[in-house]
């Protein structure tokens, strides 16, 4: 996605109107403080990074931002992700699962990059 020391800032396309933008800061503020889902379920007890955006932007303005997809639609196969699902899940791995990537939040169509590719620190 992006290399070390680098970054890439999107955005919605055509901007936010204030009133999103407020929408937007008074959803997110519910999300606030809860723990971290390191499981990925999609509920609201526990959260992760990419579900949150997803949630804010849906419940604040009803747009779906990074495709939903199910845990067993990507690739599962390479051993450090085969040790990682099985220290969380044990046998039981939830499958059927909806989760949101943040690369499937980054490719979200809705958003136009603004900058990319500047260093974070140039001296």
């Amino acid at each position: 996605m992006v290399k070390k020391g680098k970054y890439v800032v999107r955005r919605v396309e055509g901007g936010l109107s204030v009133e999103q933008q407020q929408k937007l800061a008074q959803t997110a503020k519910r999300y606030l403080g809860k723990p971290y889902d390191f499981s990925f379920s999609w509920s609201d007890d526990r959260q992760y990074c990419s579900e949150v955006v997803w949630k804010v932007y849906q419940n604040a303005l009803g747009m779906r931002v990074g495709k939903q997809q199910k845990l067993k639609e990507f690739d599962l196969s390479n051993p450090l992700v085969q040790a990682k699902l099985k220290e969380r899940y044990g046998k039981n791995i939830p499958l059927e699962e909806t989760v949101v990537s943040p690369q499937a939040v980054f490719d979200a169509p809705q958003l136009t990059t603004v900058a990319k590719e500047w260093p974070l620190f140039s001296w």
